[in-house]
């Protein structure tokens, strides 16, 4: 059901662009390429396992959750959505 101007559907397409760019987002995160043998922050040895487990990794599972909660900073806030892109 639509409300106002807005057509049928739109709040699904908003939901489904909201979650395209989240998963676009976290996939330009992942790490790529050869694994280092030490951690980029700490020079720590990065284990074996973690290094096969996620090819590219150049941080010690330490050091990359303190870069994670680092990143939670991150607003997400949704342009498509916003009321003045709706006004203009």
């Amino acid at each position: 059901m639509a409300g106002g101007f807005a057509k049928d559907g739109a709040v699904q397409e908003q939901i489904d662009a909201s979650l395209e760019d989240e998963v676009k987002r976290a996939r330009s995160q992942l790490p790529t390429g050869e694994s280092a043998s030490e951690c980029q922050d700490c020079n720590r040895p990065i284990p074996e396992a973690r290094r096969q487990a996620i090819p590219g990794v150049t941080r010690c599972v330490q050091c990359q959750e303190a870069h994670d909660r680092e990143q939670e900073t991150f607003s997400g806030y949704n342009r498509r959505g916003s009321k003045d892109s709706q006004l203009r």
